[in-house]
């Protein structure tokens, strides 16, 4: 193995050590439907989390005022508990929020707030919640043909336009 590789090897391992950490603060802002910034109880800066295993509307699409305003019905300004898997492309940490032992992400697509972010086929974490929102009608399900984020995205862009 050359140097080049084993450098990259050792900037992989200690990105992903980085990544897998636990704490506990305070939701300072509720972002949407799936990005909240937390408050670490230690101190420093607030921390931008993106929800994993979810895909919530777009703030801009059909239904992503209504899954912000649950998100932050439920957590804003509340003390919840933070598992840091990875970060995403965008610096946030993709991460399960609990609150009093519920995992938000859950509550969020039972609650037809959001989709179980599924990935090459795979229906993801939270498909059993997807299912029962869909046969309850719940949230953006209530849409007879609901476009997931993912396609809104494909067809519109992002709702937040890229500084130059």
């Amino acid at each position: 193995m050359n140097f080049r590789c084993s450098l990259l090897l050792v900037l992989l391992l200690a990105s992903s050590a980085q990544a897998r950490e636990t704490f506990t603060g305070q939701v300072s802002y509720v972002t949407d439907g799936d990005t909240l910034w937390v408050q670490p109880d230690t101190g420093g800066a607030a921390r931008k989390l993106r929800l994993l295993g979810i895909d919530a509307p777009e703030i801009c699409q059909s239904g992503g005022k209504a899954a912000r305003d649950l998100l932050a019905q439920l957590a804003w300004q509340r003390r919840v508990t933070v598992k840091v898997s990875y970060f995403d492309r965008y610096g946030r940490g993709l991460a399960t929020v609990t609150l009093d032992g519920q995992d938000l992400a859950a509550r969020m697509v039972r609650a037809g707030q959001a989709w179980s972010y599924g990935w090459r086929g795979r229906p993801g974490l939270y498909a059993a919640e997807e299912t029962q929102a869909r046969q309850s009608r719940s949230g953006v399900f209530a849409a007879a043909i609901p476009e997931s984020p993912r396609s809104f995205r494909k067809r519109h862009g992002s709702c937040h336009p890229s500084k130059k």
